[in-house]
């Protein structure tokens, strides 16, 4: 097994770069909430370049500092300029509502992740009692890695999949599926939650839960701005002097939040990826079973779907299939991670019997369930197989 502590190296920085990116995103994110902001008013500005002053004022009224605002042409069509002064004007008067807003909403989804996160995955926590055979694995990697014993928790569905969450020893959790404890064979669970625990030791879930609260924030303040663009074409609808310029607000708007949601994206991707393949060296590093961790991939690739929950939680998963070629994926593909630890450890790829674990599967799960609860053809596995 030297082959394993190749994969040992990097892992040090890899938590430093952790650490400093949750640091850099703390202080980026009001920024560009700011600059998101700063374009959805200059988008309005532009709208209401096609109207007069008079009529900019007479339709947007209870914005006591437009009365204020500098007219170059007081009856006459706004130029283009202004509206880039409409901008700065409505940012330079609303950034302390809008950092406010920004710091309060970071400080109780901070506080409050835990409760969250149970919410939206539907989850909920178990004791030693009620599931010895899985505490007592994810205790015993605990002891071996000298760290506290993180809160576990089930998600009662046929789906294989487990994710870590938390910001501190405190709130620190794994959670598992009911269907990868049912699946999967007690070195593979093991393997799962020492992909997991890695995540905890690496800080990828502080990270994680840092862009998930500040993503979060961005897509609530898009619908809002999109509830009140709604609202505004209902409210002007047959005013002819106010109709065209909200049309083209909706659209520079839209455009703006596009963008925006397609940065999140980008973001979500550049954080997700290499972070499961150090989590996949990190389990074989603390098991020394890089066979258990590739069947248990294998096992888990095409059923791992919880249904009902975001796209934040899928995010966490240790695994998150995404359709069309992996666009946008926040997760390598599956296959690719398998050969990663093949090629690393000089591990054969194996190939899972047809009995044991799938006769568990059946006796404890029943019938395959249909795709609406998580399953997907497994691309290793497609034939010979019983349904």
């Amino acid at each position: 097994m030297g082959g394993t502590g190749i994969m040992a190296i990097g892992l040090k920085t890899h938590i430093w770069n952790n650490n400093l990116k949750s640091v850099v995103l703390l202080l980026l994110y009001p920024f560009i909430m700011m600059g998101v902001i700063w374009a959805v008013f200059w988008a309005v500005g532009m709208s209401l370049a096609r109207h007069s002053a008079t009529n900019m004022i007479r339709a947007y009224s209870s914005l006591d500092d437009l009365r204020n605002f500098p007219i170059k042409a007081a009856d006459g069509p706004m130029k283009p300029d202004v509206s880039i002064q409409f901008a700065n004007s409505m940012l330079l008067e609303y950034w302390p509502i809008v950092l406010t807003v920004i710091i309060i909403w970071f400080l109780i989804a901070w506080f409050m992740h835990t409760s969250m996160v149970r919410t939206l995955s539907h989850s909920h926590p178990v004791s030693r009692s009620e599931e010895p055979d899985l505490y007592n694995l994810l205790e015993n990697l605990c002891i071996s890695q000298g760290i506290k014993m993180p809160r576990l928790e089930i998600i009662e569905t046929h789906a294989r999949n487990a994710f870590a969450s938390g910001i501190d020893d405190k709130s620190y959790s794994i959670t598992v599926t009911r269907g990868l404890i049912n699946s999967l064979r007690r070195d593979e669970l093991e393997a799962v939650l020492g992909h997991e625990l890695t995540h905890i030791i690496n800080r990828d879930v502080r990270l994680l839960i840092v862009t998930v609260i500040f993503t979060g924030m961005f897509g609530f303040a898009a619908q809002m701005v999109w509830s009140s663009i709604r609202y505004r074409v209902f409210y002007t609808r047959g005013r002819r002097e106010n109709g065209g310029g909200v049309v083209v607000a909706i659209f520079l708007i839209a455009i703006i939040l596009w963008l925006g949601y397609l940065a999140t994206l980008v973001m979500r991707f550049a954080l997700s990826r290499r972070r499961e393949f150090m989590a996949d060296a990190g389990s074989v590093e603390m098991t020394r079973n890089p066979d258990a961790m590739m069947r248990a991939l294998l096992r888990i690739a095409g059923r791992d779907h919880i249904p009902q929950t975001t796209g934040d939680i899928a995010m966490m998963c240790i695994e998150n299939h995404v359709p069309f070629l992996g666009l946008f994926a926040t997760h390598p593909p599956i296959e690719e991670r398998i050969q990663a630890i093949s090629k690393v450890t000089g591990t054969p790829i194996p190939q899972l019997p047809h009995t044991g674990p799938a006769a568990r599967e059946e006796s404890f799960l029943g019938p395959q369930q249909p795709a609406t609860d998580g399953m997907r053809p497994n691309p290793w596995l497609t034939r010979g197989r019983r349904p």
